[in-house]
């Protein structure tokens, strides 16, 4: 199951793409991602007449030039029409409502996922494929290890590994040869100097 409707998001990016204030010189739209939600920025206010509290009804294009080429494409619809459209692509997950918010002379759009229900099909995932006593006996750091590989799915490197336990690149290299010891995770590398060797999921 995707953690948000590809419409939502898609949709998102582009309302980002076509309704941003392109005056504003050195700002560019973010997308940032979470835990728990995903979020785009876009430089600029609102256009016009339309507000948080509209947005759902209100139509109006800030560039319509840019509007034009990408409906072209397809990739664009009249902006009331694409926003309520998220709003049900997000409830036919059973998601919270995409939430609007102005801050700094910018449009953020948030779009949250439901962490709990992912986090519980994780760890149901990783108990699947480890017998209860040996996960029982992993620390706490090899769980967040094996968490943290599952879900992103990203080559870990023992750098990686540090900038998410928040610990030294020696206690990281331990824990790594821990689970890899333990067959859960498997090295990849031409030696132990090579720069590029990272580790993968074993299951």
């Amino acid at each position: 199951m995707p953690e948000y409707p590809e419409f939502a998001w898609f949709e998102g990016i582009v309302n980002a793409l076509t309704h941003r204030n392109y005056s504003m010189r050195g700002e560019h739209i973010k997308v940032l991602i979470y835990d728990d939600r995903m979020e785009i920025l876009s430089p600029g206010l609102l256009p016009n007449i339309v507000t948080i509290e509209n947005i759902l009804n209100q139509r109006y294009s800030r560039n319509p030039r840019i509007a034009r080429i990408l409906s072209e494409f397809g990739w664009v619809k009249e902006m009331n029409e694409g926003v309520k459209r998220i709003y049900s692509e997000m409830e036919k997950l059973f998601l919270n409502e995409p939430r609007y918010y102005e801050p700094n002379n910018n449009v953020l759009l948030v779009l949250e996922n439901n962490i709990l229900n992912r986090s519980l099909r994780s760890l149901d995932h990783i108990k699947n494929n480890i017998s209860k006593i040996e996960f029982d006996k992993l620390t706490i750091s090899e769980k967040r290890i094996l968490y943290y590989m599952y879900n992103s799915g990203i080559n870990l490197t023992t750098k990686d590994a540090s900038q998410y336990l928040g610990k030294g690149i020696t206690y990281c290299k331990k824990i790594l040869k821990e689970l890899e010891k333990k067959k859960l995770i498997k090295w990849y590398g031409s030696s132990v100097h090579d720069r590029t060797q990272y580790y993968k999921i074993n299951f």
